[in-house]
């Protein structure tokens, strides 16, 4: 175990090597200028150039990406181009919303697919097993935007429940009521799509552990088919939904920059779609490496929990 973790930890550190130097030379080439954008449209070339001397843009590649990697290990993310302020000081601040939305998500998306996944499963060729399937597939086929929309209609314009967007920065999680309720809705949104999505996979793999050897004979000593499936046959389906729900967090991810921006929530999400727009290259690619080692690092975990979990790879080992 202890060997598997320590290569899996060396993977996890070349792949946020690879990643760090993709994010950094994709963003050098990307089209558009931080100097120009800063001296204005009247700012002349000779202002334009002393801003790039400033800001330190003229130098080597090799010594700007060294200098923010060096950076990045004592948790000094760089300035801002345009703001003046530390990037990680933002960061922390903006993940107080996105941190929490992401785990809200996970949350409903396996209360969503666990329960009505094994019971499409279970209920194979009956009314409601057909029904749970063919509304799982429609709500997955959902764009995440147009969901986030149907769900402001009816629980924050009809019902009043919720709010329909913002979140409460002045105070932030000191009033943890005002903070959560702002983030309900956005958590249903992305948990309930993503949900959909693993459901089916708990659903496929709930029906292969069904016709497991074990399952059957356990079947035949005496119990119904789903105190069989229940008491041999999940594990099985754990290890399916554990290995799914590592591939489950980008889409997660993805989801809440995208709902950040439907739901006006000040979070990683949506500051960094606009500080791509601002080519503030500091802060984009230092929320990049944020976001691609949380990714990363839930790999990690998934890597291990299913190694930890599941015998045939043990043994392999």
């Amino acid at each position: 175990m202890i060997r598997y973790a320590l290569t899996r930890l060396l993977l996890l550190a070349v792949g946020l090597a690879v990643a760090s130097a993709i994010i950094f030379l994709t963003l050098r080439v990307f089209p558009g200028d931080v100097a120009q954008m800063i001296a204005g449209t009247n700012g002349t070339p000779e202002q334009v150039a002393r801003i790039r001397e400033e800001l330190g843009l003229g130098r080597p590649l090799l010594t700007q990406y060294l200098e923010w990697i060096v950076g990045v290990f004592t948790g000094d993310l760089g300035t801002s181009f345009l703001t003046g302020t530390p990037v990680t000081a933002e960061l922390a601040d903006k993940a107080q919303v996105t941190v929490p939305l992401g785990i809200l998500a996970m949350l409903v998306a396996l209360l969503v697919a666990v329960p009505f996944g094994v019971l499409s499963a279970v209920r194979r060729g009956r009314a409601d097993g057909t029904a749970i399937s063919v509304i799982a597939q429609g709500v997955a086929a959902v764009p995440v935007v147009w969901a986030g929309m149907m769900l402001v209609v009816v629980f924050a314009v009809s019902l009043g429940w919720l709010p329909a967007q913002g979140f409460p920065t002045s105070t932030g999680w000191s009033t943890p009521w005002l903070a959560l309720r702002s983030l309900l809705l956005p958590a249903l949104t992305i948990g309930v799509v993503e949900g959909a999505m693993l459901l089916r996979f708990v659903r496929s793999a709930t029906l292969q552990a069904i016709g497991e050897d074990f399952v059957r004979t356990a079947a035949a000593k005496g119990l119904t088919r789903t105190q069989a499936l229940l008491r041999h046959g999940l594990p099985s389906v754990g290890l399916s939904i554990v290995t799914v729900l590592g591939l489950q967090v980008a889409g997660i991810v993805v989801g809440a920059v995208v709902i950040e921006q439907v739901f006006n929530l000040p979070g990683i999400g949506r500051m960094l779609v606009s500080d791509v727009g601002a080519r503030d290259l500091e802060k984009v690619q230092g929320e990049l490496l944020l976001l691609t080692a949380f990714v990363l690092v839930i790999g990690f975990v998934v890597d291990l929990l299913h190694h930890a979990i599941d015998p045939r790879q043990r043994e392999a080992e």
